[in-house]
């Protein structure tokens, strides 16, 4: 599993990386709330072809495996999350909680979703 924990900091540079790009181009341009939904859907989609290859790369074992290291990126993720959020940026914790809120159209959590289920899947749809 020491390889999915390495594996996950990559991640973290994508998302920085999406982050920046928001914030440069189509973030100063739109409302917040639409910025944040194109960034999620990017992130989506830059996650997919880098989980892809990970799991290409070191497959995982079994179904439980790669559904163990989903659930690893997630708790590494949300961990992140909060530590900057609550640590570093010195927000609220309502204010962190924020991104949380679907029905609010945040959507985040489709993104913790993915990260937590993509391995599983891919892991299953490149079984032979």
């Amino acid at each position: 599993m020491l390889r999915y924990l390495l594996a996950w900091f990559p991640m973290l540079m994508l998302a920085i990386a999406n982050g920046a790009l928001r914030q440069a181009t189509y973030g100063r341009r739109m409302p917040e709330l639409r910025a944040h939904q194109l960034s999620t859907v990017i992130a989506t989609a830059i996650f997919a072809v880098y989980i892809w290859y990970v799991i290409r790369t070191w497959p995982p074992v079994s179904t439980q495996q790669a559904l163990l290291v989903g659930l690893l990126w997630l708790a590494l993720t949300i961990a992140f999350e909060f530590f900057m959020g609550l640590v570093l940026a010195r927000r609220p914790l309502n204010e962190v909680l924020r991104d949380y809120d679907v029905t609010r159209g945040r959507l985040w959590v489709l993104l913790l979703l993915w990260i937590t289920l993509a391995p599983v899947l891919f892991h299953l749809f490149d079984r032979k």
